[in-house]
């Protein structure tokens, strides 16, 4: 089967270059978090405020700018390429229309589903919400749902109508937003790793309205260990070289990486490569880059993403690797 803080001076030039009033967030120390009861927006991309997705104590939140680093981090990003450049798999516009992995809020009110999977021994039983005209990534067929009445999100892969009013799908998993949630070892989700893909990506709420992401990213390389780390839970290859990544490694873009010059929200994306670093989430193309299929985003600004290359992150310390 084929997810150091914001400084105020970026609050200041986000505004400028943007136009508009400086946006705010978790961007200081003395920013009051969201309060608990804070309540998303429904519908398609909706803008979450800040609502937090697993506790702060989670992998997915835990900051890696201090940690230490892989013996073999060269050899893996070598393996992969210097020189690769950090690609956006996410944007406003390519073969007329947006691009990415879209994600859709819904509530109690919305239709649940029992879904038949093609690999139902590690895929969770559900039932599903399914909203009308569900956001269905082309390709993969991945369907993210958070139902906000209960915080928990709901994944589905390879997503496709039974032809009787219902849906089938090759794996789903669901997971407590509330709760530090991993699969069982050996589990997959809806993403070869068995993590969750909604935490990994690049959201426009948090780019442009918060101006702040406070969690892991989610990417992707071509060729992976047989091997994986947590979060990740789930093999997808065969290979044995300690050369290769297992899923679940995580880089972090290097403290000393000029990003001044940069756009402002690109800023925002580097910052947080920086403090909470990107995972490997399945095999694809190599270092590219998950967020949400959304028209509002500026390609431009998300192309020069691409000035970053491989050899610009270092592996952070592997523990824990398990070899199924």
């Amino acid at each position: 089967m084929i997810r150091p803080h914001v400084a105020a001076s970026l609050i200041a030039l986000f505004g400028v270059a943007l136009g508009c009033d400086a946006p705010t967030g978790r961007t200081d120390p003395l920013v009051p978090l969201p309060p608990p009861g804070i309540q998303p927006d429904l519908g398609l991309n909706a803008d979450l405020h800040g609502k937090q997705i697993f506790p702060v104590n989670d992998l997915w939140n835990q900051p890696i700018d201090t940690a230490q680093v892989e013996p073999s981090s060269a050899l893996i990003l070598g393996t992969i390429g210097l020189t690769k450049p950090l690609h956006p798999d996410f944007g406003a516009n390519w073969s007329g229309g947006p691009f990415g992995i879209a994600y859709v809020v819904v509530d109690n009110s919305t239709p649940r589903f029992t879904v038949p999977f093609t690999y139902a021994d590690e895929s969770d039983r559900g039932p599903y919400p399914v909203p009308a005209n569900p956001p269905i990534e082309p390709g993969d067929g991945h369907l993210l749902v958070i139902n906000r009445s209960e915080w928990k999100l709901y994944e589905l892969f390879a997503l496709s109508p039974s032809g009787s009013g219902g849906w089938n799908a090759g794996s789903g998993a669901i997971f407590d937003l509330t709760t530090n949630t991993q699969r069982p070892a050996g589990w997959t989700s809806a993403d070869a790793a068995g993590l969750p893909i909604l935490p990994g990506l690049v959201r426009y709420d948090e780019v442009y309205q918060r101006g702040e992401i406070d969690h892991a990213l989610r990417f992707t390389v071509q060729r992976t260990r047989a091997s994986y780390v947590a979060p990740a839970s789930h093999v997808a290859s065969s290979l044995a070289g300690l050369q290769y990544a297992p899923m679940g490694t995580r880089v972090r873009l290097k403290a000393g990486f000029d990003i001044s010059h940069y756009p402002a929200p690109a800023q925002v994306i580097l910052q947080a490569l920086k403090k909470y670093g990107m995972i490997v989430a399945d095999n694809g193309s190599d270092f590219y880059l998950s967020g949400t299929a959304d028209a509002r985003w500026n390609d431009d600004v998300n192309n020069s993403l691409k000035q970053v290359k491989a050899g610009d992150f270092e592996v952070v310390r592997l523990s824990g690797v398990i070899t199924p």
